[in-house]
């Protein structure tokens, strides 16, 4: 069936890997993408990972956004923390500041701000954390989309604070019966299989919908979806998915600063 008139934003983490920058993987995964959240100093990344990323990103014309995490490189930004809500913000600030700059010097601007890991995961939750997020950006500009689960109050707290906001959903993870992403803990959190991914995102894309670990149809209407770089053939698994969409007639555009 083709799917007339749906478009569909496809984002991918980067900046993350120095190796997969060396060897190629990050620039190939970058044919099937519409845009890329570079890290930016705090999980992952320095300035010569970010002006390359930038630059890779620039030749293929893909939106570049910022991907602030948690200062926490020993554990790729993917524990929870318990900073205090102003040390949030002020990483935010610096690490999303300090990506504009490069892009700036590059000829290029940013589009849009996605947290990383636990950073983002907590905000789904909690919305002190989200406001801190909302908070960091806001010192720099507010004239980003920020981007945030599909369905999660985090969504709700970005808009309050003025942004434009971009619903995320994800191709390559599973998801628990209440919307959210299932914990990386359990070994079917992530989607390896290319045609499994790109049959999920199809089904996001035309019914609004994703099969959840239980089996149930859970909601969920999204305007950008992810797939991570740093999962093992993340480039069949962007390809795929890119080519099962636009054999749907789906459109892949990048999101649009606002």
């Amino acid at each position: 069936m083709k799917s007339g008139g749906l478009r569909i934003d496809l984002n991918c983490d980067m900046g993350e890997l120095p190796e997969a920058i060396a060897d190629g993987t990050q620039e190939s995964l970058m044919r099937s993408i519409t845009s890329v959240n570079i890290a930016c100093g705090g999980h992952a990344g320095d300035e010569h990972t970010m002006r390359t990323t930038i630059e890779q990103a620039l030749r293929w014309k893909l939106a570049i956004g910022a991907h602030p995490g948690y200062p926490d490189r020993a554990n790729f930004g993917r524990l929870e923390s318990k900073l205090p809500w102003n040390e949030i913000a002020g990483s935010v600030f610096e690490q999303v500041r300090t990506l504009a700059q490069i892009a700036a010097g590059c000829g290029s601007r940013l589009v849009h701000v996605k947290p990383h890991g636990a950073l983002y995961n907590q905000a789904v939750h909690d919305r002190g954390i989200a406001e801190a997020i909302a908070e960091g950006v806001a010192r720099w500009s507010r004239d980003v989309i920020l981007v945030g689960l599909a369905g999660s109050p985090m969504l709700d707290v970005f808009r309050e604070a003025g942004f434009a906001v971009a619903a995320e959903a994800f191709a390559d993870r599973r998801y628990e019966p209440d919307g959210t992403l299932r914990s990386r803990k359990f070994e079917d959190a992530l989607i390896h299989d290319p045609v499994e991914a790109g049959w999920q995102a199809l089904r996001i894309v035309e019914r609004r919908e994703v099969i959840a670990c239980d089996g149930m149809g859970v909601s969920v209407d999204a305007q950008t979806l992810c797939i991570h770089g740093d999962t093992p053939g993340a480039p069949e698994i962007a390809a795929t998915v890119a080519r099962i969409l636009r054999e749907a007639g789906v459109t892949l555009g990048a999101l649009s600063r606002p």
